[in-house]
């Protein structure tokens, strides 16, 4: 079974003018999540600055994800928390998927190993010594743009021969690379986009989802999106993702979560800003993505 099928958001971390997590907004944003009918919550991944992150931090917000979620579900509802936890160093992915697992998450994102990289042998040893390490399932996040390294299909393949590695966030942008998951993997592996650009065509080539920066923002939409395409309205679909495409560029026009945060200080919460290295947008950004915003309707 899929951990959930619809749109999941890559949610941020705010941080207070200290620069220390901002846990009472943290709650504020998962309650909006929910209320705006988020299917997944996706907490300490890329846009959740978890490269920034002590494994101390990284643990204690994703256990506020787990209670905070529990919190604002509606009853019998379940909402499932998935906890990035990808390294370069195996061991040390290993040892943070256990401490995500005690505290509460539903499953682990895995980015591909960066920097150092490996082969796709290596790949299949990484990814199989983790998901070893626990119980709880596993997604791939494939972002090539990011770490320099993809995962080929091939090994997708194998890699969805291993009991909990059950997803792929899928962010290469390669939709002849996502027909042969697809065709290799069938139902072994569930897809999700991880390009918000691109979500309406990822669907058409059997993916059920979507992890999603763009809903931070607009979470009702991105679900709605999702929900018409699997629910046979493609055309009502495909006219929302177009319809967003400006949204989502200037949400890209810098370097993610810089200019997702400052979208979503315009609307009122207290996301704060990105931790060094990352740095606030520049005033063009600035114009641009508030213009875009009003123009969906998000801030007046």
């Amino acid at each position: 079974m899929a951990l959930f099928t619809g749109a999941g958001v890559a949610l941020i971390t705010p941080f207070n003018e200290a620069g220390e997590v901002n846990y009472d907004e943290y709650r504020r944003l998962i309650k909006f999540q929910i209320d705006n009918g988020i299917d997944a919550i996706v907490s300490c991944g890329t846009t959740g600055e978890a490269s920034t992150l002590s494994d101390e931090e990284h643990t204690a917000v994703v256990r506020a994800a787990v209670d905070y979620t529990k919190e604002a579900s509606p009853p019998g509802k379940k909402i499932p928390v998935i906890a990035g936890a990808g390294s370069n160093d195996t061991r040390h992915a290993a040892e943070l998927c256990r401490e995500l697992e005690n505290a509460g998450a539903d499953a682990c994102m895995l980015v591909t190993p960066y920097y150092n990289k490996t082969s796709q042998k290596g790949l299949v040893e990484h990814f199989s010594a983790v998901a070893s390490a626990v119980k709880i399932p596993i997604v791939l996040y494939n972002i090539p743009g990011r770490t320099g390294m993809n995962i080929k299909p091939q090994t997708m393949k194998t890699l969805s021969e291993i009991d909990n590695i059950v997803a792929v966030k899928e962010a290469s942008y390669d939709f002849v690379q996502a027909t042969e998951i697809a065709l290799l993997c069938g139902d072994a592996l569930a897809v999700y986009s991880g390009c918000d650009e691109i979500i309406v065509p990822m669907l058409s080539v059997g993916g059920l989802g979507v992890i999603s920066t763009v809903a931070n923002i607009a979470p009702r939409r991105v679900h709605d999106m999702v929900k018409m395409f699997l629910d046979g309205d493609a055309k009502g679909s495909a006219k929302v993702q177009i319809e967003m495409l400006p949204l989502i560029r200037a949400l890209f026009a810098d370097i993610n979560p810089m200019p997702v945060k400052a979208a979503l200080n315009l609307m009122g919460f207290k996301a704060g800003k990105c931790r060094l290295p990352l740095t606030n947008i520049d005033d063009d950004c600035c114009r641009e993505l508030q213009k875009q915003m009003q123009a969906y309707g998000l801030i007046a």
